[in-house]
């Protein structure tokens, strides 16, 4: 009862189902309207359409077992699987030696353990595992993949392949752009006429070229420009390379989050008496980079499927090393490229939405802070 007044409160009363959770998201947003409506059905009937074909192909028509293709041409059929589960470790290794692999099982652990505690906010001594996964870790994975020392035998890097060789091309990419990009979105916005001359120019050069001619590049010109009997490695050529274009996105990328710091940030650090160094990497740097998270990943996760391109030059990533096993005349079926493509594509799509998901969830909690 209000005071002073003989007028009662009338007692709250729950909003209509129809308006809230699930049904009312899907009143709200897919059928608000006629036209709506129509969109909704037509998509609905679209997804379902592709859906049950996939799963009819994949799953229902799919052979399961099998010595060879003719298990795999019968009519009607679907995926050949058996194909997949017998090039399944030349698509993982290519033709690393088999009693070798265990190397490359041992990497592929060794990353695992420094990665996930790295990639979990929660998890305290964020500095040594930094150190352990940047800088002890690479120089582990390398004699172990290479060998030659250590009692190891040499393993020739035309022998890698599949999986591996992607992953290497990669992370290294990854790993050496960012830092180079930094370099070049910073060079770029330099008072310096000499380095930003030299920022731009490349940063242009790079930007304006295919990664397949930057890959050709770096596989046939460079050792032209090598001194007599000096040479390169043919993957490590790849890796300058991918990592030299990888680098001309992400400065452009870095140079946009710079661009949008206010200039009220720049003075701040000025008027503190910081240097150039300090003023960069502890106040304009980190809030660039935290509004390009998104540019950044989108560049990591195109860098990632470029690298099937390596093809061109003679090395067989995990895509490479499927087309080539397509031509096995043991396994040639009227589905057996089909499948291969298949696996291959969801290996490349299941780290992408790894990498996608992770970033959203760097966003949120960077995000934290804004909200408070």
């Amino acid at each position: 009862m209000v005071a002073g007044t003989d007028i009662e409160a009338a007692p709250a009363e729950r909003a209509p189902r129809s308006t809230v959770g699930a049904v009312g998201w899907m009143r709200a947003n897919l059928f608000s309207s006629w036209s709506n409506t129509l969109l909704t059905l037509v998509g609905l009937f679209i997804a379902y359409e592709a859906v049950s074909s996939v799963i009819g192909w994949a799953l229902i028509r799919a052979t399961f077992t099998g010595e060879d293709g003719g298990a795999c041409t019968h009519e009607g059929a679907g995926a050949c699987w058996p194909y997949v589960t017998a090039k399944f470790a030349q698509f993982m290794y290519g033709r690393y030696p088999f009693e070798e692999r265990w190397r490359v099982d041992l990497v592929y652990a060794l990353a695992l353990i420094g990665l996930v505690p790295l990639m979990i906010p929660s998890v305290p001594g964020k500095f040594w595992n930094a150190v352990y996964v940047f800088a002890i870790f690479p120089v582990i994975a390398f004699f172990l993949l290479v060998g030659g020392a250590f009692g190891l035998p040499h393993v020739d890097t035309s022998l890698w392949g599949g999986l591996l060789v992607t992953l290497v091309v990669a992370t290294v990419g990854i790993t050496a752009s960012f830092p180079l990009g930094i370099v070049l979105a910073l060079g770029r916005r330099s008072r310096m006429p000499i380095v930003r001359w030299v920022s731009v120019g490349f940063i242009e050069f790079v930007r304006g070229v295919p990664l397949i001619t930057v890959l050709f590049m770096a596989s046939v010109m460079l050792p032209l420009f090598l001194p007599p009997g000096v040479t390169f490695d043919k993957l490590l050529r790849a890796l300058i390379g991918v990592a030299l274009f990888a680098a001309a996105y992400l400065a452009e990328t870095i140079r946009g989050g710079l661009q949008a710091i206010p200039r009220g940030q720049f003075e701040a650090a000025d008027a503190l008496g910081l240097s150039y160094s300090k003023k960069m990497g502890l106040i304009i740097l980190p809030q660039a980079l935290k509004l390009v998270v998104p540019g950044i990943v989108g560049t990591f996760i195109g860098l990632f499927k470029d690298t099937s391109l390596v093809l061109i030059i003679g090395l067989f990533d995990l895509l490479g090393i499927v087309q080539l096993n397509n031509t096995d005349s043991k396994w040639i079926s009227p589905s057996t490229a089909m499948t291969g493509y298949m696996f291959a594509g969801f290996i490349f799509w299941m780290f992408c939405f790894g990498m996608s998901r992770y970033s959203q969830m760097i966003e949120r909690r960077l995000a934290q802070g804004d909200r408070r």
